[in-house]
């Protein structure tokens, strides 16, 4: 059911769950600080409790008032907003958006309904609209499929089309604990030295995600031939989840995916590949 981000907001505003679009996939959203809205995502999406969620705001000010600043952070926020998120010391977070652990992951998206909507409700926790462990929506009618009748604010294809980018700034050096579009190599350009992976608790961070119904097989970068080809990458990106989508509704299995070239946003086409494959 397609609404208006009026509709959203009141909607949000009285403890429902909607779906939203942000630049990198549409998002299962609830008021982040209201707990039982916030308990109705994992119940909507059969996620486990102790998985995390992304907090979304409407701007750093209201990022450093959630969690313990790090200094490291201001290097970074000429990137928001955009599909960076930053993994900090909770502050005063409710448990049930962290997994109950102490941290806290957030980020300011870049999409005008989006801010739109966070400047009139706050906070809000916006795992992808899609049951747990599938391939996220990157278009409205996605939503649909997945949550048949759930609100949803159309705004258009996401122009990212893979989720955002996971930064931890809780030790002595930044870790890339999930590659998006902000790629590595405009971390490490301003951020210095980055470690990258690691067992700190991240949303979307599983072995096994982000899988299609058929079989994923991957083939290296190059190959002719593969089912979903390997466009420039950004485009490769754009299209990722949108082309898994399509060829499992054709019935194809095994889906065929080419890896793309391992930088820049290549890095979090093949991390997606590799997970939906593992799934």
């Amino acid at each position: 059911m397609r609404i208006l981000p009026a509709e959203a907001v009141d909607r949000l505003l009285a403890g429902s769950i909607v779906a939203i679009p942000t630049e990198t996939v549409y998002g299962l959203a609830a008021d982040g600080l209201n707990e039982a809205a916030v308990r109705a995502i994992f119940v909507a999406k059969g996620r486990p409790a102790d998985h995390p969620l992304i907090l979304h705001v409407a701007d750093a000010e209201r990022a450093a008032a959630h969690a313990r600043w790090d200094e490291r952070a201001d290097l970074l926020l000429d990137l928001w907003p955009g599909p960076l998120t930053l993994v900090l010391w909770n502050r005063d977070v409710p448990a049930i958006v962290r997994g109950g652990h102490p941290t806290v992951a957030m980020r300011v998206p870049d999409h005008p309904i989006a801010l739109e909507i966070l400047s009139a409700v706050g906070p809000l926790a916006a795992p992808s609209a899609n049951r747990f462990g599938g391939v996220s929506p990157t278009r409205v009618e996605h939503v649909g499929i997945e949550f048949p009748g759930l609100p949803v604010v159309d705004g258009g294809p996401c122009r990212v089309g893979v989720e955002s980018t996971i930064v931890s700034l809780l030790e002595g050096r930044p870790r890339l604990l999930r590659p998006g579009s902000v790629s590595l190599e405009e971390l490490m350009a301003r951020l210095g030295g980055v470690e990258v992976g690691g067992t700190i608790a991240a949303p979307g961070n599983l072995e096994a995600h982000y899988a299609p119904r058929g079989r994923v097989v991957l083939v290296p970068h190059g190959t002719p031939g593969a089912h979903v080809p390997a466009p420039e990458r950004t485009e490769h990106a754009r299209r990722l989840y949108d082309d898994l989508r399509h060829h499992d509704a054709l019935g194809v299995d095994p889906i065929v995916c080419e890896l793309a070239a391992p930088v820049g946003i290549g890095l979090a086409v093949n991390d997606r590949l590799m997970r939906a494959a593992a799934g």
